[in-house]
């Protein structure tokens, strides 16, 4: 179930900007910056990518589990993909 929509550019978009952010914590620790600036750099990476997934949950809950139209089947197939993400997110 892929999640390729109008909204698939906002998304490419943000995974960019996590991209560069990565790389930031990566010039920081070549550039042997101090621990304190690395953490908040990957703070704001780790807050980034979770925006992303909230993002990505909220579009496969309304495409895949609540959108009118869908059979049991489809809603059941849509929540048991989304969940094992989150249990696997959550460890």
């Amino acid at each position: 179930m892929a999640h390729l929509n109008s909204e698939n550019s906002e998304l490419v978009a943000r995974v960019r900007r996590i991209a560069g952010q990565v790389g930031a914590v990566e010039r920081a620790l070549q550039a042997d910056v101090g621990c304190a600036d690395v953490l908040h750099l990957v703070a704001a990476v780790r807050g980034a990518v979770n925006g992303l997934m909230d993002e990505i949950i909220a579009e496969h809950l309304e495409e895949h589990v609540a959108a009118p139209g869908l059979d049991d089947e489809a809603r059941a197939a849509g929540a048991r993909e989304l969940l094992a993400v989150i249990r696997r997110y959550a460890k």
